[in-house]
């Protein structure tokens, strides 16, 4: 079946909801060799991927997925595609701890870096955090301490068999499209970063036929999170809207206060600094914002500025910092 579907896809042509879904399910079955499978994601680094073929193969990965039910908790999770190439600290990651100590309750679903020299699964792991798909244990952390980490791979077998040529290739891919879309634990509410404006319509065309409360963030010079370094756009449920850090009682950044160092270890530094209340005005600034905007995506009765007030709270009276010790102690 690859070499027809290569064939087709190489005659420019677009592949079905069903076809997409087929082929990656036998991808991640690994039914093929590794010249085919880099033959294949090279194909999508050349031309976007169309509406049905990245529902195809989202649809893969959840009926492949190891499924767990956090559905109690009504979550939010909040990631970025990564594939900005633009090397950031780990900016949901930390937002994410804010939102927790705000109060909500939060499923993060991550992976190790790509094409970012870390991601959230290289800091969290470095920081003491044990992955599980352990589902009491899962529910433990998020009663406790408001959140867990859902490390994809324990929970996607197709992205386990694709991870090898990912890593060598060293590029983004649908995959970086994909990984927001399958949290396994299926949350209600998301907020997703995309690094283009493309991308941003794609995913809001999938996202209108869903059940979810969602919020769709990119910051216009190519970050695919509020970066305060430029305007963002915000797609929601309710409609759209072309946001600056000035409207919202910031100044704009410069792309090197929010950078995220070169090696794990630098990467997790930063974490702790700004965790711990010792993070820059400009790195404070791009957490506070961020997870605001997930706190308004969860409770759309509040305000952005009121929301910006709570994760202000969170972050520098150092409940955020006690989620994250809580989670990390939790046995």
């Amino acid at each position: 079946m690859i070499k027809e579907t290569l064939r087709t896809l190489l005659e420019h042509k677009r592949l079905t909801r069903t076809e997409a879904k087929e082929i990656l399910t036998d991808i991640a079955q690994e039914k093929y060799n590794a010249s085919h499978v880099v033959a294949f994601l090279s194909v999508y680094m050349m031309r976007p991927v169309s509406v049905e073929e990245l529902s195809g193969f989202r649809d893969a990965f959840l009926d492949l997925c190891v499924r767990i039910d956090l559905s109690e908790f009504n979550a939010i999770d909040i990631v970025g595609t990564g594939g900005d190439e633009k090397n950031t600290f780990n900016i949901s990651t930390l937002s994410s701890f804010v939102v927790a100590g705000a109060g909500y309750k939060v499923t993060k679903h991550g992976n190790y870096g790509v094409s970012s020299s870390c991601g959230a699964s290289n800091v969290m792991e470095h920081l003491g955090y044990q992955f599980t798909n352990d589902e009491s244990r899962l529910k433990k952390q998020v009663d406790e301490a408001g959140i867990c980490f859902l490390h994809a791979p324990l929970f996607h077998p197709a992205m386990k068999s694709v991870a090898p040529f990912r890593r060598e290739l060293g590029l983004k891919t649908f995959f970086n499209m994909l990984g927001p879309l399958v949290n396994p634990s299926f949350p209600k509410n998301q907020m997703l970063g995309v690094y283009s404006l493309e991308v941003l319509r794609l995913y809001q065309y999938l996202y209108q036929d869903t059940d979810k409360n969602y919020s769709l963030i990119h910051s216009l010079d190519g970050y695919d999170e509020i970066s305060m370094t430029s305007e963002f756009k915000v797609i929601t449920n309710k409609g759209e809207q072309l946001v600056s850090p000035e409207q919202l009682g910031f100044k704009k950044i410069k792309q090197e206060d929010i950078f995220g160092g070169d090696t794990v270890p630098e990467a997790a530094k930063i974490f702790t600094d700004i965790i711990n209340g010792d993070g820059t005005d400009a790195q404070n600034s791009a957490i506070i914002v961020n997870a605001a905007y997930a706190i308004q995506c969860i409770d759309r009765s509040k305000s952005i500025e009121e929301c910006i007030e709570m994760a202000k709270a969170s972050l520098l009276g150092g409940k955020a910092k006690q989620v994250f010790k809580t989670l990390i102690d939790i046995k």
